[in-house]
C-alpha cells in the first residue's frame, strides 16, 4: 500500500506538541516550579506573582484568541474550497441547463484512453435541433433559452443513468453505456420524439424536431472522441435528408461530409471573390413570340473551368448560413444587369425556402432594388409552395410587404410539392409556373395532360398567368399554345447565358436564331 504522507498542518501541530512534551519532562525532571517559587518568595518585594498571574491570563486569552481564530481560518478554508468546486462545476458544465459541456466532454474522452483497466462500450447519438432557429427568430431569445432548458430535461429523463452533454447552441450528445443487445436505432427515435413533443410557453405553441447520429464504441473507433465525431458525421446526413430522422454511422458518410467541407470552404471564397454569377434564361410569350423577361439562374465556375450545379451548392449555402449573403450578391448583380434591358423586360429571381423565415427578408430586396435604381414592378420573385407551408405567418407578412411595394410573386414548381388551393386564395400571385416533370411527360401520360389543362383553366379563372417550364421539344410547345399556356421557358426557347451575350439590340432575335 502507498504511504500516506502527513500534511503541512499536521507536520506543525506534532511540531509544537513535541517542543510542549519536552518542554513539559524538562520541568518534571528539574523541578522548575519550586525553583520559580523560591524565587518569588526571595523577591516579594517585587510583584512578580501578579505579573505570572497576568502571563497566565493573557496566554490562557491568547489561546481563546487562537481557538476563534482557528475556527475562522477553518471556514474561510470551507469557502475557498467550495469556491474552487464552484469555478470547477462552472467550467466543466452548462449555466443554461447545467448539463455538462464540450470540456466535460473533451475530459471524458481523455480518460477513457487513459484508464485501460475499464473499457466501457457506448452508444454515442449526437443531436441537434430542427426549426430552433425560427424560435429564436419569430419568439425571441428568451423563449429559445426555455426550450432548450426543456429538451435538457427531456434528454436527461430519458437517459437518467447516462451522461448527457449539451455541447454549445443547439447541439446535443448522449454518452450511453451499452447493456445486452440494445436496439439502438430505436432508442434514437424515442430521442426525436422526446424532443419533438409539442412546447408551450405563455399560451404559445412551439413546434421542433430532432436530427440525430448514431456511432458505436468500439465499432466505429477505438478512440471516443473520434466515436462522437462519427456520430456528428451521421447527425449531418440525417440533417441533409430531412426532419427527425436517426441515421447510424457508416464509413461513407466520412467521405461525404469530408466533401461537404470542401465544398463549403470553396463556396465562402467564391462568394467573397463574387465568383458566383447570374445566368439569364429568357421567358417567352406563347403567343407572340416574343421575350418578356429572364430568369436569373445561379451559375458556378471554378478557377479550373468546371461548372459546380446549383443543386449541390445551394443546399450547402442554406445549411451553412452562406444563403443570405449570396442571394444579395446575386440579386444585387442580377438588378444591376436589368437595368441595361428595356424597360418591358422583367427579371425573374428565386428565393430560398429559407428566406421566407427571415421578416427582414422583404426590407432587404427593397433595399437593394433602391440602391440600383430598378423599379419593383420589373421584379418578379418566385417561391416555391414548401417555403410558403414552412412558416405561413412569417411567408405571409414577407409577401404582402413586397406585393405592397410592387413586386410581383410567382408561385414556383406548382404542383410538385403541398398543392393547395387555399394557397392560391390567401396569397396575391401574379404567376403559376407548372414544374418541369410534368411537362416532360405529359405528351404520352394522359393523367400530366389532365392536371396541366387544369392548372391552365385554374389560372385563367383566377386571372394568373400560368408559365410552362423545360420545354425542349417542339410538339411540346405546340401542345401548350393549343392548351392556352400563357409563357414557356426551357432550352427549346433558349439556355441560360450570361450577361455580356443579352445586349439589348441582340435580345429581339435570340428566340429566332435558337428556333
Amino acid at each position: 500500500m502507498p504511504r500516506i504522507r502527513p500534511t503541512r498542518p499536521q507536520m506543525e501541530i506534532l511540531a509544537w506538541l513535541s517542543i510542549f512534551l519536552l518542554l513539559f519532562c524538562l520541568s518534571w525532571r528539574f523541578q522548575w516550579h519550586e525553583s520559580l517559587d523560591e524565587f518569588i518568595e526571595k523577591h516579594h518585594d517585587f510583584p512578580l506573582d501578579h505579573a505570572l498571574l497576568a502571563l497566565n491570563m493573557s496566554g490562557f486569552l491568547g489561546l481563546i484568541y487562537s481557538a476563534l481564530r482557528i475556527r475562522d481560518l477553518s471556514i474561510e478554508v470551507n469557502r475557498r474550497l467550495q469556491a474552487e468546486k464552484n469555478v470547477d462545476w462552472i467550467a466543466c458544465h452548462d449555466t443554461l441547463t447545467e448539463l455538462p459541456n464540450r470540456r466535460f466532454l473533451e475530459s471524458v474522452c481523455a480518460q477513457s484512453m487513459i484508464d485501460q483497466r475499464a473499457q466501457e462500450s457506448y452508444a454515442v447519438f449526437s443531436i441537434d435541433l430542427d426549426g430552433f432557429k425560427k424560435i429564436n427568430d419569430l419568439l425571441g431569445h428568451d423563449h429559445g433559452d426555455a426550450v432548450l432548458k426543456a429538451v435538457a430535461q427531456r434528454l436527461s429523463s430519458l437517459f437518467p443513468r447516462d451522461r448527457v452533454f449539451r455541447l454549445g447552441g443547439d447541439e446535443f450528445v448522449v454518452l450511453a453505456r451499452r447493456t445486452g443487445n440494445a436496439e439502438f436505432v430505436a432508442l434514437g427515435n424515442r430521442i426525436v420524439s422526446a424532443v419533438s413533443k409539442p412546447f408551450t410557453f405563455n399560451g404559445v405553441a412551439v413546434d421542433l424536431g430532432a436530427s440525430v447520429g448514431l456511432a458505436l464504441h468500439p465499432e466505429n473507433g477505438d478512440d471516443l472522441s473520434q466515436v462522437i465525431r462519427h456520430s456528428d458525421c451521421a447527425m449531418y446526413v440525417a440533417k441533409k435528408q430531412g426532419r427527425n430522422l436517426v441515421k447510424p454511422f457508416v464509413p461513407a458518410m466520412q467521405e461525404e461530409l469530408a466533401k461537404r467541407i470542401r465544398v463549403e470552404a470553396d463556396l465562402r471564397a467564391a462568394i467573397k471573390n463574387a465568383e458566383i454569377v447570374p445566368y439569364y434564361q429568357p421567358l417567352v410569350d406563347l403567343k407572340t413570340k416574343e421575350i418578356i423577361g429572364f430568369e436569373a439562374l445561379a451559375r458556378w465556375k471554378t478557377a479550373s473551368g468546371e461548372f459546380i450545379p446549383p443543386n449541390e451548392f445551394i443546399p450547402v449555402a442554406e445549411e451553412a448560413g452562406l444563403i443570405v449573403d449570396l442571394t444579395d450578391q446575386l440579386l444585387r448583380r442580377a438588378c444591376g444587369d436589368a437595368l441595361s434591358w428595356p424597360n418591358h423586360l422583367v427579371l425573374s429571381f428565386n428565393l430560398s425556402p429559407i428566406q421566407l423565415s427571415d421578416r427582414l427578408l422583404g426590407l432587404r430586396i427593397l433595399r437593394i432594388l433602391g440602391d440600383v435604381g430598378l423599379p419593383a414592378h420589373r421584379i418578379e420573385l418566385e417561391v416555391t409552395e414548401s417555403a410558403i407551408i414552412q412558416d405561413a405567418v412569417t411567408a405571409r407578412i414577407v409577401l404582402d410587404d413586397l406585393v405592397n411595394a410592387g413586386v410581383r410573386i410567382a408561385l414556383d414548381d406548382f404542383g410538385t410539392g403541398y398543392s393547395s388551393l387555399s394557397q392560391l386564395s390567401n396569397y396575391r400571385f401574379d404567376k403559376i409556373k407548372i414544374d418541369r416533370s410534368f411537362v416532360a411527360s405529359f405528351e404520352t401520360n394522359d393523367k400530366q395532360d389532365k392536371v396541366i389543362k387544369a392548372i391552365i383553366a385554374l389560372g385563367a379563372g383566377l386571372g394568373v398567368t400560368i408559365t410552362a417550364e423545360g420545354i425542349e421539344e417542339e410538339s411540346q410547345l405546340q401542345r401548350l399554345q393549343d392548351l392556352g399556356c400563357d409563357i414557356g421557358q426551357g432550352y427549346l426557347l433558349g439556355r441560360p447565358a450570361p450577361a455580356e451575350s443579352l445586349a439589348a439590340d441582340q435580345i429581339g432575335t435570340r428566340i429566332a436564331q435558337r428556333r
